[in-house]
């Protein structure tokens, strides 16, 4: 049985090896499509740098024989000096649990974070900081261990230290731009929703975590039966999730008119989150208040930090992983069927579990901090303003677009618009004599970048045109000299999106339309865009009849 409990434990670190597809796709679907592409290589990466990182430094802070104090490993490199005698098991599985950790920032830090930089944490979270803080909590020798600190899968040791990582890049890095208006005070005006651009994308990627986590909470199980076997882990790993799914659907449907579905996805989550502490020790009344609780803080704190601490958070990773990580390894302390609260064991494990949340947190915090303190002075965190309006995707990785051969289908609602033809004597009667016979029309067609619409509305809106209308269209062009490439091979021209703004004029003149557009368009770089200035013999507004110069009017 030794044997197959062995096969068992390696087979849940492939499944939590899984999960970096599930949080690429969370990730990516609750984002911009024009980052796409990056987030996908931030999530490869986190794991591949992080291995050799665990390899040569991590692995031996975490788990060495040679622990210091309670505290800290003794590297010994037997991974290279003693390979066959090595525990390879235990590396591969607290391999994949490092990058598990390293990943969670990825989604906070979204759209607006420097590659390179980016990288530089990985290594430095896969090297030093999660390695020493699990020793604690897994190394038998740990000083939590020896305390009876209970965190059976990582609440506290992955997801509370990916979650104050990710607060803390969140903070250091600022928001999105276009988040936040601001007044002449500096303070936050108003709040902009920035949806993500694939809710089936997350979607699919909260399901390949939820079957992920089955293996991430189940594989250290060694029997299948009993509270702490792996069926009973199964049970509760099940249960809180679809609990606190079910508790956020309904909090938002009350609270808001609408049960929210990124936010429910969101909570399934935060369930998974909070349960995997206390998976092993609590019963199935347990895990269901562990799910309600989830359910609930998963949307107070996703929406306290935006609308009042106007943190950016693209896709609820401090609400996941810090809160749900603190609240599953609190409950422990409430709900362990042997020690728990309310299960008679008295308010003694309970503290326990608050110190070692609140000893895990504070260490993540210091090295964070000192971490991206330093990126930000000497290396930069931030990406320029161009990268991010224009995407991550194209100035950082030279894509055009990761989904290069979709074209956006035009959205068309007829349903309710009318109820049957009308005759056209039934039109609002009007007169047909003009009050500016002479008037003349002009169309003014502009083509640009997507990017630049609400800056050239804007413009067209100060100089009283109020009326547009906005195509998207895809257009081609390569400058002279500037070759991408994809795996090592020259790439043909690349049809790329842009916008079609028409506007018809007669009392603005044409030219300060033309002067207004070339202001706000102008960076001096190719694919600025081009204007085009066409005469219009007429024009008639289909409701009333009118032409010429009233029918422009509203």
């Amino acid at each position: 049985m030794s044997d197959v409990w062995g096969v068992w434990f390696l087979i849940g670190a492939a499944l939590v090896f899984f999960m970096q597809c599930g949080f690429a796709m969370v990730e990516t679907g609750f984002t911009r499509a024009k980052n796409a592409g990056n987030i996908i290589m931030k999530n490869l990466m986190d794991f591949c740098i992080g291995t050799p990182m665990f390899m040569f430094l991590g692995f031996g802070l975490m788990m060495s024989e040679n622990y210091l104090f309670g505290f800290i490993g003794k590297p010994h490199l037997q991974l290279f000096t003693n390979f066959a005698e090595l525990d390879w098991s235990s590396f591969v599985f607290n391999l994949v649990f490092c990058a598990t950790a390293a990943t969670i920032v990825s989604g906070a830090m979204a759209e607006r974070t420097k590659f390179s930089a980016y990288c530089i944490y990985s290594a430095v979270i896969s090297a030093v900081v999660y390695p020493i803080e699990a020793g604690w909590v897994w190394n038998s020798q740990g000083w939590l261990v020896q305390l009876g600190f209970v965190d059976f899968a990582g609440s506290a040791a992955i997801h509370s230290v990916g979650g104050t990582a990710a607060l803390i890049g969140a903070m250091f890095l600022g928001p999105r731009l276009g988040k936040y208006d601001y007044d002449k005070n500096g303070k936050v005006s108003k709040v902009h929703a920035i949806p993500g651009h694939s809710l089936t994308l997350g979607a699919l990627g909260t399901f390949i975590l939820w079957f992920g986590w089955y293996g991430f909470n189940g594989a250290a199980c060694t029997q299948l039966t009993g509270v702490g076997g792996l069926a009973a882990v199964f049970t509760t790993t099940t249960i809180a999730p679809a609990i606190a799914a079910i508790t956020t659907m309904l909090f938002t449907w009350i609270k808001n008119g609408k049960p929210d579905v990124s936010m429910t996805l969101n909570a399934s989550l935060a369930g998974l989150v909070a349960i995997t502490a206390p998976c092993a020790t609590v019963d199935a009344l347990g895990a269901t208040i562990i799910g309600v609780g989830a359910g609930i803080l998963v949307v107070i704190v996703v929406e306290g930090l935006d609308l009042k601490l106007h943190i950016d958070d693209p896709v609820g990773a401090v609400g996941v992983h810090l809160a749900n990580g603190a609240w599953g390894t609190i409950a422990d302390g409430l709900f362990n069927v042997e020690s728990g609260v309310f299960y008679g064991g008295g308010f003694s494990h309970l503290g326990v579990q608050c110190l070692g949340e609140l000893t895990i947190v504070a260490w993540t915090t210091v090295c964070m901090v000192i971490t991206f303190a330093l990126i930000k002075k000497f290396h930069g965190l931030r990406a320029s303003r161009e990268e991010e309006v224009v995407g991550l995707d194209k100035l950082e990785h030279g894509i055009a677009s990761s989904y290069a051969d979709f074209i956006m289908a035009p959205q068309v609602m007829t349903e309710g618009e009318s109820s049957g033809t009308v005759p056209v004597e039934k039109a609002v009667p009007v007169a047909r004599a003009t009050k500016k016979p002479s008037a003349k029309f002009h169309m003014v067609t502009i083509i640009t970048r997507q990017s630049k619409f609400d800056e050239l509305k804007n413009a067209m809106n100060e100089i009283s045109v109020t009326g547009m209308t906005v195509t998207n269209v895809l257009g081609c062009g390569q400058q002279h000299g500037n070759v991408q490439k994809y795996r090592g091979v020259e790439m043909d021209m690349t049809l790329l999106p842009k916008i079609k703004v028409d506007i018809v004029v007669s009392e603005v003149p044409v030219d300060l339309v033309i002067t207004a557009a070339k202001e706000v368009l102008y960076t001096g770089h190719i694919g600025d865009g081009k204007i085009f200035v066409y005469d219009v013999q007429n024009v008639v507004k289909v409701r009333t009849g009118e032409e010429g110069y009233e029918a422009l009017q509203d």
